[in-house]
């Protein structure tokens, strides 16, 4: 939703993320507690995450922080279950995104989880720009690890390797989730793919292959990033996604009636 300009009423985000809720995904990223002036669409995900009844499904909502002031007031919000940190390998889009340089973004880290941790909160990471940057920024999987093995060792627990632009290629994508699966057995990553839509499959198979079991979707792929070499880079479809999970036979709780209903809301939303 953080992309569109018309603001979306309360009651409206509160339709459509109570929609998702029901399908029972792990988790649903549904808020930002960032500036408003910095995405005016997100300033009222308190009042919406306020209004959302959990009960009766397992899903865990999670909220975007950029600092520990939009953490400590997440923190507050009893039906946030995670708190999401962008920490960018590339520093410009570090700078742009969050308004700190990386060495400040790894100190946000570690307030953000003292005060997550008191709280009985999940930290997660995304590792923004994770398969290259539009900047022409020095970029490799071996500075990626290298900041995945800093994060670990401040205690972070669940990692999100991200494509931002939808740069990511086959064999990186292999390198680095055959790479730090095996490494960090304690460390649950996910991926957080941009792409084309006819690239989907296979990037979310070579990740599989890999033994990546936990990607992040958007209904059509709605989203993505404004620095995308080309609109058609979005979000990876959650329909695809769930296409691709039944496919390969893996267990799934998603509920299929609650799926179709969710969709045909993102439609009088997004269309």
């Amino acid at each position: 939703m953080q992309g569109r300009k018309s603001f979306i009423p309360t009651e409206d985000k509160v339709k459509y993320i109570q929609s998702l809720i029901e399908v029972n995904f792990d988790i649903l990223d549904c808020g930002s507690f960032v500036s408003p002036k910095a995405i005016p669409q997100m300033a009222d995900s308190k009042e919406v995450l306020n209004q959302l009844d959990k009960s009766g499904s397992d899903t865990k909502l999670s909220v975007i922080v950029a600092n520990l002031g939009g953490a400590q007031r997440a923190i507050e919000v009893e039906n946030v279950d995670i708190l999401g940190f962008p920490f960018s390998i590339s520093e410009e889009f570090q700078l742009s995104n969050t308004n700190a340089t990386r060495e400040e973004g790894l100190e946000r880290i570690s307030e953000i989880k003292e005060v997550s941790d008191a709280a009985g909160k999940e930290l997660l990471i995304y590792t923004s720009m994770g398969f290259g940057n539009p900047y022409g920024e020095e970029w490799s999987t071996d500075l990626l690890k290298h900041y995945v093995r800093i994060i670990h060792n401040m205690g972070i627990r669940h990692i999100k390797l991200s494509d931002t632009i939808g740069a990511a290629k086959p064999e990186d994508i292999k390198t680095v989730f055959s790479e730090l699966i095996p490494k960090y057995p304690d460390v649950k990553f996910a991926a957080h793919f941009h792409t084309v839509y006819d690239e989907w499959f296979e990037k979310v198979n070579i990740a599989y292959e890999n033994g990546c079991r936990d990607f992040d979707g958007a209904i059509q792929g709605y989203g993505g990033c404004p620095l995308s070499k080309t609109d058609l880079v979005g979000n990876m479809p959650t329909e695809k996604l769930i296409s691709f999970v039944e496919s390969k036979k893996e267990k799934s709780q998603i509920n299929p009636l609650a799926f179709e209903s969710a969709f045909n809301n993102a439609l009088t939303i997004f269309l």
